[in-house]
């Protein structure tokens, strides 16, 4: 069992959301939903929250009103296998209104963040070598969607 687990807060959006997150990874599900009784505080019978699992691990969404946005002080960070599982993410998770940041940082459409990350990024700048680690960082720093060869290739001292 999980003992701790992020609680996400959505204006009237959490199912979506869940539906939306549970498809982009493998390994995830909604394991639950629960609804607003007579008693409130949301009208009764819609989705109060829902609970979800990405790549194993569980999240709480909750339908909690326009109270409370996302902001970038929290992130949820993904560790890529490979360019093309970046490449993915980041059209799925920028498109219909998903805004780009820099250096791998997204929000998605429901304001929620994301590091979408090369997992061999953390390789390249954890690199022994201080020169080879800091161009790494520098060509990184440059970056929106994160490139992997654009990285190999400051790493390794070559244009990509």
């Amino acid at each position: 069992m999980q003992k701790i687990r992020t609680f996400l807060w959505f204006d009237t959006q959490a199912e979506e959301a869940a539906e939306f997150y549970t498809s982009l990874f493998p390994d995830s599900k909604i394991t639950d939903v629960q609804r607003y009784g007579e008693a409130g505080p949301g009208e009764a019978g819609t989705v109060m929250t829902v609970e979800f699992e990405l790549a194993g691990t569980r999240y709480i969404a909750l339908n909690g009103g326009p109270e409370f946005t996302f902001n970038e002080a929290v992130s949820l960070s993904v560790d890529c296998d490979g360019q093309a599982e970046v490449d993915r993410l980041w059209a799925a998770l920028t498109a219909d209104g998903g805004e780009e940041g820099p250096c791998g940082w997204l929000k998605d459409k429901y304001g929620l963040s994301w590091q979408i990350v090369p997992a061999e990024f953390t390789e390249l700048v954890r690199d022994p070598d201080p020169q080879k680690s800091a161009r790494a960082m520098q060509a990184m720093l440059g970056m929106k969607k994160l490139d992997l060869e654009q990285l190999r290739a400051a790493h390794a001292g070559r244009e990509a």
